[in-house]
């Protein structure tokens, strides 16, 4: 391989706008594509002579976004990726990396003030993992209510924060809980709405989908695989036949729990697994 760079090709979801939310990391070396046809084409006019890893743009809430990307790699003609060899790498984050960033998000926001996490909306497995998120926020951070609300869904923004100030919250500060911007609904009478900006800075953002394509190049030439089996996996136990038994009969599981880590300081959490 006679260039050592890296082209990256960021492919999004619902979480980053399908691309318009991250519009802005677009350059030389990445390309910024929703994920269909726009990936395919992504895919097709990618350089010769250098390596492209696929990075999937989900903060953990959508993992059929790492499967949809390695089935599009999977499609493409086997003679050219052995000019224009093709990685899927790791998705940009997982529940414990989003918890961390958000708690590292709180850290700015009044003690005594509520925090209203915003994402979009999404099947009904998604949108029960923002509220599990949210307990996680609250379990380990220092805000005493912690509140979720649905961009497109229910409860929408809104609706989130009259439930803030029904709990007896003055004081709202929304996150947003995925890479869009957090678009915080008009404050009501004598409550005060705080945007508590992004959840990661450009510089970061760059910095992360960096590392992730970085590693899977690296574990790709060390003979590591190109992660297609690892992104085809992701989905598996995503959704309603996900091994889980709850009818009458008894609660019965098939598969592995996986716990989320997370950090106990939002300066570590800010800086953890680039």
């Amino acid at each position: 391989m006679s260039d050592t760079r890296v082209h990256t090709i960021a492919v999004c979801g619902p979480e980053a706008g399908h691309g318009s939310a991250l519009r802005h990391l677009a350059g030389p070396d990445t390309t910024v594509v929703a994920t269909g046809r726009e990936l395919c084409r992504a895919l097709a006019a990618r350089p010769a002579r250098q390596d492209t890893a696929v990075v999937p743009m989900t903060l953990g809430r959508d993992p059929e976004l790492a499967a949809d990307a390695a089935r599009a790699v999977r499609a493409l003609p086997p003679e050219g990726l052995r000019d224009a060899p093709v990685a899927v790498a790791e998705p940009f984050g997982d529940a414990g990396h989003l918890v961390g960033w958000l708690r590292a998000a709180a850290s700015t926001a009044p003690a005594e003030a509520a925090l209203l996490l915003t994402a979009p909306g999404g099947d009904p497995y998604q949108d029960a993992e923002l509220y599990r998120i949210a307990h996680l926020v609250r379990r380990y951070g220092r805000h005493r209510l912690v509140e979720c609300a649905l961009l497109g869904g229910d409860p929408d923004p809104a609706e989130g924060l009259r439930r803030c100030v029904l709990l007896g919250a003055r004081q709202v500060a929304v996150l947003s809980a995925s890479f869009r911007p957090p678009d915080p609904p008009p404050a009501p009478a004598r409550t005060t709405v705080l945007d508590a900006g992004p959840l990661l800075g450009p510089a970061a953002l760059a910095a992360v989908l960096a590392a992730r394509a970085t590693a899977a190049v690296r574990r790709r030439r060390a003979g590591g695989g190109d992660g297609l089996a690892a992104a085809l996996a992701a989905a598996e136990g995503h959704g309603p036949a996900h091994g889980h038994d709850h009818g009458p009969g008894g609660h019965h599981h098939d598969h592995p729990h996986h716990h989320v880590h997370v950090h106990p300081s939002p300066l570590t959490a800010a800086r953890s697994h680039l």
